[in-house]
Order: structure tokens, then C-alpha cells, then sequence
């Protein structure tokens, strides 16, 4: 036994021994890839040196001579601090993700191929313009400047994961392509309403244009105030102070062809392939911005806010960062500061000197799926059949063999349903009508979207970096044609503004709700509207601008945008917030502001909870219902009523729209289906209260009372019996992914980079707008990605918080330092002025030549 105990004690030790080594060389691994943040670092392709400066959440500051020399160290510093997320993000719009990953991915990357981004940023390329140009090749040059230096977990610990599988993988060379190619992501994740496209013909299908036309209702302009309420179009031009136009015509709704469905369906699933990248699409992913006069502030200058809303990502989509020239002049004009996107040069949303800006997106309908009549290589137009345009790509894929795409193009864009290997087979009728082909092999699905043509989004960014009034904003706005933004605008000088840019296309024949006919000619784009005629506003008589992607425009504007608006609950919330804190008088202050960001009251629940609080139910049903008196109907993590309510309106929904709407495409939750169950509720024997799997709920009174007790019951599994118990935050959690490895399904590496679960306040279609699906449940799946608050008095007191952190480095301080702070509400300084910064400062970096 003396023996035995002295050979266990041994292999303690060993095992010990194994264990401290592991942990030590995983966290060497961890740390290889910190960025040095001070002393000095020699590089080729600089003229001068150029300075860095850290505060302790690592936000950047870079102070250089040229604005060749700034928009270098901007990207090295990206490169430092974010390189993985970069690289990522060019393999996702290249669609070479299989050279990652392997042939898991070559579906994807087929869409993608098809999709064309990264041709299109080529084309983007080739007419920019020389200060443009100047721009990306010198950021290009940082970027490579640091990959020289850089390799496999030197670069970061992805990097030490990925060669497990791919232990071939080489970083290759930064381009000026893989920067223009990543704002086509965005485009391309704030497209507007494809999605709905797809629903509309989908249940349509299923129940018919009427019901269907139910389940899409009007915007509530009576209810919800569009941003811009006042001006008209005269002459071509907008006129923000003339009287309004003439009322726009309604287009005819047209049927959608039976034989084009199972074509539509396949490329809704193609849509959802990139959800996982980059994110859900639809009326969740939008944003909260406002601006106040300085006339109705305590500072007597301008107050801006903005909070983008968009999928949780670890790191978090934005990289927090100044850009200074050390002598602002013609030569080296910027002096700017706010949120960047790494891989792409200068500020996205922030502040200069003397003017400040915003967006939210503006949502207008610039995609058309279009049903073509394919026989062999060609479509049909009219009588004439077209050649189809196609050539061949190659995928290559990492431990596997390389694999050949075809892609196939009409006049209308690529032919999304080819992408799908699982594309069935169409339809067996044709629709009857006088211009309708014959049946045959039924149809395909060509995408007609503004991206898709080259266009000149860079130029607006650098325009509005060094933009100095609201004239030169609205110039660098011109140039904003995908994705299509609302855009707030604030000055030092106090004025205010807003203007409504982005390439929209005019509509003839059809009106974008449902795919339009490729054989039909009279079926078109007639040209985009002109940027003069679209609406804009500067210093508006009641002192401030509210968008939160609601209606842009009453509703006689005389061009269509689209009818697929979020349908304004938190836009109106913000007004009426800021109209009651200006009233009588007073003045709005930045925690006013600040607070407003916070706010979790739900107009849902304020139209519905009176009139379900008399329902007749028993036992846990009753006792839960209970809780809504004397409910201030927000929703913060510790709520009881805003849990039951929340799940009786998740049960509401499935019970009504489950037995009838295809599965793919039941309700998400948000303000379209507050205002649709609203306009229901005073059509009691309504068909869509009646749920046809149960003869025990025929019409609304049963409706509710049954999904009462469904949601007493659901929480009393989820949380216990006792509803004074029951808490809305331990089930709206937010989970921050890793958009690679944090969704690997092994779970010792998704600890490596995921972070979380944490309780959240707020929830769908509320400003403070963690959103939430009602068929996925109740986590967490789209935030606002970050607020700001910036103070037009004082550029210093601006205050700024991101999701996660500004270091995309698993395990450094910064990855996750500010996830806390954005969770309760919490902002912090950012400092503009170099003594600011200084002040702030707790590393120094020099890049010298």
C-alpha cells in the first residue's frame, strides 16, 4: 500500500505538472497575438512618425502628419488589434470561406459567388476617385505592413484553432478590394425587404391576397409620426417649407405565379445561409437616432444620439478610434473621431470638430426578386428569348477537392436559385393570363438589387469625415447609395438636420411587394430617384429629428420608398419621450438623452393589457395575470409582468398564425404584428383568431384565454410556480457569439471566445431594443450594437459605449470590458481635444519610418 500511495502521489504530481504546463502554453498562445500598445515600432511606408495613444478600454487615437501617414497607422492599429475579424469578413465576401473552413462551407460560398460582391467592389474600385484611391492604398500598405510582421497564433489565437483543421492556411496580402467588398456586407444586411418578397407570395400561397393583405398592414401614420411630416417635391426638387405634393398612385398587387413557389422557397433558405455570418435580416435590424436644437438643450447646443441595432457579435462590429492630423489643412483635412469598421478607412459614425452625424437605416425597397422564364440558356422577355450570361468559378477548398460554380445572369441579376443544390423541382402549372409563358420547366429567381451595380459609398464616408456644415454633409450624403441611411445631422454652429440619401429605384408596372415578372416588359426600373427630390431638413420648427426606421415621409410623397417600414413603436416612444421633456418650457439634458436610450416601455402591452386583464381564467393563470396591476408596462431584467406577458404574446402568436402560415415564416414578434393583432382585435370572429387544430378556440376571447393559461404554464416550468417569482432578465439573455469558432458546436472552444449568457432589459420593437423572435424563444438575438451620445458643446462630455470591447483578442482586458457598462446603461467619455486624449491616454505608441 506504501508502494501503491507513493506511485499515486507521483502521478499526482505528473498530472499537476501537465495540467500548469497546458494552462501555461494556452495562455502564451492567448498572448502571442496582444498588440505591442507602446515604445516604438519601425515600419516601411511611412514618411513620419505616427503616434498612438490608449486609454484603459484600448480605444485609439491616431495623430500623424499626412493623411497618407494617418490612414496607415489607422489600419495597422486595426490590424493590431482586430486582423482575424478582418480577414474573416474578406473570405465571407469573396465567398471563399472553404478555403477556411472546408467543404462544410461551399454552399455558402456558392451563394455568395453568386451574389457577386466582391466583383462588384472591383468595379467600385476602378471609378473611384484619386482621393479616394490615395485612401485605400494607404491603408492597404498599413495593413500589409503589419501582416509582414504576422503569422498563424502570432496573428491570433483563431489562427492557433484553425490549424487543427487547416494547418496549410497562409495569410495573404491586404487589397484595397477586400475594404470596398465588406461595405457590400452591410449593404447587404440592411438590403430592406427581400424577406418580405418571399413571405408575401409564400402565405399568400397558403391563404390567399386578402389574408395575406392582413398580415401586412399600413403603416399607423395617425399613430406614428414619419420622420419628415412637412415639404414637398416642387419642380423635381425637395422643398422642405412648400405645401405638400399630390397623393402617389397604388399599383396593382400582381398574383404570383404557382409555379415559381418552390423556386421562392428555396431562396428564402439561401437568405438564411448568411444569417450566421452576419446576422438576422429584417424589421429588428434597424436603429434609434435623435437630435435636439440647442434651443430646447441645458448646454444651448445640439444633443445627437444614435444606437445601431444589428446581430451580437464577439468582438462587436464596431472599433472605436480617433483619426488626427496633426495640422488640419487642405492636404490633411481630418480630425475626426467615433466608430469605424475595421478593414475599412476613416469614421462610419461619429464627430469632427465642427459637425456631428448619425444613422439608422432607412429600409427602402431596393431589391426585386424576379420570376424568369429559363428554357435551356435562355429567358424570356416579352416574345424574344435572351441569351443567359454565365461564367465559371472555382472554390477552392481546404482538405478537399476544388469545386466549379456556374454562374448564371439575366438583364435582371445573377439567378439566385441556381445556388441551390436542393432547389426542387418547380412547379407543375403555369398562371393563366394573357402574357404568361407556357408551363414548361417553370421558372427561376433573378436578383435586381442597387448594390449590384457599382457605386460610390466610400466617397460619401470621406466626405463626411471632413464635412464642416449641414451643405457639405448633404454632399457627402449624395454619394451614400447602398445601404440606403437615414442620416442626423448636428453642428457646433447649433444647427440640426436630416437628410434621406441612397440609390432607390422608380417602379413601373409593379409595386417591389411581390416578385415581379421577368417576361413582362412592362414590368421595370425606370431610373433611381434624384437625390434633389428626396426629403431633407434642416432646423425643423419643433426643434428636433427622430428616426428609428419608420415611415421617412408622409405618406402623398410622390415616390414610392416602400410599404415595409418598421412600423414606428420606438420612433413614436422617442418622440413622445422628448416632446413631454421639452415641454412647458424645459430644457432636454445628455442623462435625459442618455436615459431614453435605456427606456423599456412596450406600447404592445399598453394596447393590450387592459383589455386582457379581465380574462376568466383559474389557478396560476389568474394569479399571473394579477401582475399586470399596477404594471408600468417596461421591462426591465426583474420583472414578473413583463415575463407572462411577453410569453402569453409569444403564445398568442403561434396559436393564431401557427396552424396556418408556413412554418418558416410565422410571426417574429415586432411592432408589424403588434399593429396586425390590433386591427384584429375588434373583429372578434375574425378567421385568424380561430385556430383550426382545436375546436376549443374558435374566436379572439378564446384566443387569449388560452394562451393565458399556455403562458402560466410555460413559466411554471420555466421559473417555478410562483408568478411574483418569475423575472423577464432569466430569460431574455443575451449571449455574445464569436461568428467562427464561438459556433464550432465544441464546447472548450466556444468557451475560448464566447462571452455570456447575461440578463437584458428591454426587448423587440422597444427602444431599448434587445430583440427577440417569438419562434426561437426568448434570448437575445439582435442589440443595439452601441450608443453614443454626442454633446455639440462639448465634444469632450460626448459619451460612448460599445457592446463588447474594442480588442478583437480572446482573454485581453479589452475584449469584454465594456459589456457590463453597456448592459446597465452605462456610458463613458471619449475624449476629442489632444489634451483630452492625453489626459486619458495610458499607452503610447510610436510607428516610425
Amino acid at each position: 500500500m506504501r508502494t501503491l500511495a507513493k506511485i499515486l502521489g507521483v502521478l499526482g504530481i505528473v498530472v499537476l505538472l501537465l495540467v500548469v504546463t497546458a494552462t501555461a502554453y494556452g495562455a502564451w498562445t492567448v498572448r502571442r497575438s496582444f498588440p505591442q500598445a507602446s515604445g516604438e515600432i519601425t515600419l516601411q511606408g511611412l514618411s513620419a512618425p505616427v503616434e498612438v495613444l490608449r486609454d484603459e478600454r484600448g480605444i485609439t487615437h491616431v495623430y500623424a502628419d499626412t493623411e497618407a501617414d494617418l490612414f496607415f497607422g489607422q489600419a495597422y492599429v486595426h490590424a493590431q488589434d482586430r486582423f482575424w475579424e478582418m480577414d474573416f469578413r474578406r473570405h465571407i465576401t469573396a465567398g471563399r470561406l472553404s478555403e477556411l473552413f472546408g467543404a462544410d462551407q461551399v454552399e455558402t460560398d456558392t451563394f455568395l459567388r453568386v451574389l457577386g460582391w466582391r466583383r462588384v467592389a472591383e468595379k467600385e474600385l476602378a471609378i473611384a476617385s484619386p482621393e479616394t484611391r490615395d485612401i485605400l492604398d494607404a491603408y492597404t500598405a498599413g495593413v500589409n505592413a503589419w501582416i509582414a510582421d504576422h503569422s498563424g497564433a502570432t496573428a491570433s489565437v483563431e489562427y492557433a484553432v484553425l490549424a487543427l483543421q487547416n494547418p496549410d492556411y497562409e495569410i495573404e496580402p491586404w487589397t484595397p478590394v477586400d475594404s470596398l467588398a465588406w461595405l457590400k456586407a452591410m449593404a447587404w444586411d440592411l438590403r430592406g425587404n427581400m424577406e418580405d418578397e418571399i413571405e408575401r407570395a409564400l402565405v399568400s400561397a397558403a391563404v390567399g391576397l386578402a389574408r395575406t393583405a392582413q398580415l401586412f398592414p399600413p403603416y399607423p401614420y395617425l399613430r406614428h409620426r414619419p420622420i419628415v411630416d412637412e415639404g414637398a417635391v416642387v419642380d423635381g426638387v425637395w422643398d422642405p417649407s412648400a405645401d405638400r405634393g399630390a397623393a402617389q398612385a397604388a399599383s396593382a398587387t400582381p398574383a404570383v405565379p404557382a409555379a415559381s413557389l418552390p423556386a421562392l422557397s428555396a431562396t428564402g433558405d439561401l437568405l438564411g445561409s448568411l444569417d450566421h455570418l452576419l446576422g438576422p435580416a429584417g424589421p429588428g435590424i434597424g436603429s434609434n437616432s435623435w437630435v435636439i436644437s440647442g434651443e430646447l438643450t441645458e448646454t444651448g447646443k445640439p444633443l445627437l444620439a444614435n444606437d445601431p441595432h444589428l446581430a451580437p457579435m464577439m468582438p462587436s462590429l464596431w472599433y472605436q478610434m480617433g483619426l488626427h492630423c496633426r495640422t488640419v489643412s487642405t492636404a490633411c483635412p481630418y480630425d475626426v473621431a467615433g466608430y469605424t469598421f475595421s478593414g475599412v478607412p476613416g469614421v462610419i459614425i461619429g464627430h469632427n470638430a465642427q459637425v456631428a452625424w448619425g444613422f439608422t437605416n432607412l429600409g427602402p425597397d431596393v431589391t426585386d426578386l424576379v420570376l424568369e422564364k429559363v428554357v435551356g440558356d435562355t429567358y424570356l422577355v416579352g416574345t424574344t428569348p435572351k441569351p443567359i450570361t454565365s461564367r465559371t468559378e472555382v472554390i477552392k477548398v481546404a482538405g478537399g477537392e476544388d469545386v466549379e460554380v456556374v454562374v448564371r445572369e439575366t438583364e435582371h441579376g445573377p439567378l439566385l436559385s441556381d445556388a441551390s443544390t436542393e432547389l426542387a423541382t418547380v412547379g407543375q402549372e403555369a398562371p393563366a393570363g394573357a402574357i404568361a409563358p407556357p408551363r414548361g420547366e417553370g421558372y427561376a429567381v433573378a436578383l435586381r438589387w442597387t448594390a449590384l451595380t457599382p457605386g460610390r459609398t466610400m466617397e460619401s464616408l470621406r466626405l463626411l469625415n471632413t464635412a464642416s456644415d449641414f451643405d457639405e454633409f448633404r454632399t457627402a450624403a449624395s454619394f451614400f447609395e447602398v445601404p440606403a441611411q437615414n442620416l442626423i445631422f448636428a453642428s457646433v454652429d447649433g444647427t440640426i438636420g436630416y437628410q434621406t440619401p441612397g440609390r432607390i429605384p422608380i417602379r413601373t408596372g409593379y409595386d417591389g411587394k411581390y416578385p415581379a415578372q421577368g417576361w413582362n416588359p412592362a414590368q421595370g426600373w425606370a431610373g433611381y430617384i434624384p437625390f434633389d427630390a428626396l426629403p431633407w431638413v434642416k432646423d425643423p420648427g419643433d426643434g428636433w429629428v427622430v428616426t428609428a426606421n419608420q415611415a421617412s415621409v408622409y405618406r402623398d410623397y410622390p415616390y414610392f420608398l416602400t410599404d415595409d417600414w418598421s412600423y414606428g413603436a420606438r420612433s413614436q416612444r422617442i418622440v413622445d419621450l422628448v416632446t413631454l421633456a421639452t415641454s412647458d418650457g424645459e430644457k432636454m439634458s445628455a442623462d435625459e438623452m442618455r436615459a431614453i436610450q435605456m427606456d423599456s416601455w412596450n406600447e404592445n402591452a399598453a394596447f393590450l393589457v387592459p383589455r386582457i386583464s379581465s380574462a376568466q381564467v383559474e389557478g396560476t393563470a389568474a394569479e399571473a395575470v394579477a401582475l399586470f396591476e399596477g404594471w408600468d408596462l417596461t421591462q426591465q431584467q426583474d420583472s414578473a409582468p413583463a415575463a407572462y406577458f411577453n410569453a402569453f404574446w409569444k403564445n398568442l402568436l403561434l396559436d393564431m398564425f401557427g396552424d396556418e402560415v408556413p412554418e418558416d415564416y410565422l410571426p417574429d414578434g415586432g411592432d408589424r404584428w403588434f399593429t396586425v393583432v390590433r386591427d384584429l382585435w375588434d373583429r372578434p370572429d375574425d378567421a385568424w383568431w380561430d385556430d383550426v387544430r382545436t375546436p376549443e378556440v374558435e374566436d379572439r376571447d378564446a384566443a387569449v384565454t388560452a394562451a393565458l393559461e399556455e403562458a402560466a404554464d410555460e413559466m411554471a416550468g420555466l421559473q417555478g410556480g410562483d408568478p411574483t417569482g418569475w423575472r423577464w432578465g432569466a430569460m431574455h439573455t443575451l449571449l455574445v457569439q464569436n461568428q467562427t469558432f464561438g459556433q464550432s458546436g465544441i464546447a472548450p472552444i466556444e468557451a475560448i471566445f464566447n462571452r455570456g449568457p447575461v440578463e437584458t432589459a428591454g426587448g423587440d420593437s422597444i427602444v431599448n431594443a434587445t430583440g427577440w423572435t417569438v419562434p426561437d424563444g426568448y434570448e437575445v438575438d439582435w442589440v443595439p450594437s452601441m450608443r453614443m451620445m454626442i454633446d455639440l458643446s462639448d465634444l469632450d462630455a460626448s459619451t460612448w459605449v460599445n457592446l463588447t470591447g474594442n480588442s478583437g483578442h480572446a482573454y485581453h482586458p479589452n475584449y469584454v470590458d465594456q459589456l457590463d457598462a453597456w448592459v446597465a446603461g452605462e456610458q463613458f467619455p471619449f475624449g476629442f481635444t489632444r489634451s483630452a486624449v492625453e489626459s486619458a491616454a495610458t499607452e503610447t505608441l510610436t510607428l516610425t519610418p
